[in-house]
């Protein structure tokens, strides 16, 4: 597979017209065992899923992140959202993030395995960063979903820095934030079926 290496400084038109995510009918919060089931069905199903985590931000020095609180998990048309304080599904959700055979792709994945580990006794397997693999070999730092949304679609993903920080322990979640955060892993997905295909040519 070729390499596909993003260049940042280039990609940052405002023009570029809106990325249009999910819509609310297409976000399932994970509330209830029977949601829990139909979740593990439809995501072990898939051959790769989004995933993404939200945790609710420290804002003291020396404060500790007490998350995730919430864990986003992605298929082709709908994202599946586990909220960690009230989870019915926790034995559904580690079979799904544990399974060598389903591969999770997203951005950012840095601290996300050792902190399932510490606040859920998860041990999170087949994970694929593309923020890390998009930036190419020998470059510093990491890609970021805005600029490979900018590349592999010619669109602007719009990325609320107060919804972005906002209380991700709060129940319930805002519509807002339900939006947020399905797409953060929905559009995981589908930048890696874009660029599995960009590497294939």
């Amino acid at each position: 597979m070729s390499n596909v290496v993003l260049n940042r400084a280039s990609l940052r038109d405002t023009e570029l017209p809106v990325y249009q995510g999910l819509l609310m009918g297409d976000v399932r919060l994970v509330n209830s065992e029977a949601m829990a089931v139909e979740a593990h069905a439809a995501l072990m199903e898939s051959e790769v899923i989004g995933f993404d985590t939200e945790s609710k931000p420290t804002f003291r020095v020396g404060e500790i992140s007490t998350g995730p609180h919430l864990i986003q998990l992605a298929t082709e048309t709908r994202t599946y959202l586990f909220q960690v304080l009230c989870l019915p599904g926790n034995k559904q959700l580690q079979q799904i993030l544990e399974s060598p055979r389903v591969l999770k792709v997203g951005f950012g994945l840095g601290n996300d395995k050792t902190a399932l580990m510490s606040r859920l006794g998860i041990n999170i397997e087949n994970v694929l960063d593309l923020g890390e693999v998009l930036r190419g070999p020998g470059h510093h730092g990491t890609v970021g979903a805005k600029v490979a949304v900018a590349h592999f679609f010619g669109q602007r993903l719009q990325k609320s820095k107060k919804t972005s920080t906002s209380n991700w322990a709060a129940l319930p979640l805002s519509e807002r934030q339900m939006l947020y955060a399905a797409n953060d892993a929905h559009v995981a997905l589908r930048i890696y079926r874009a660029w599995i295909h960009a590497a294939a040519e």
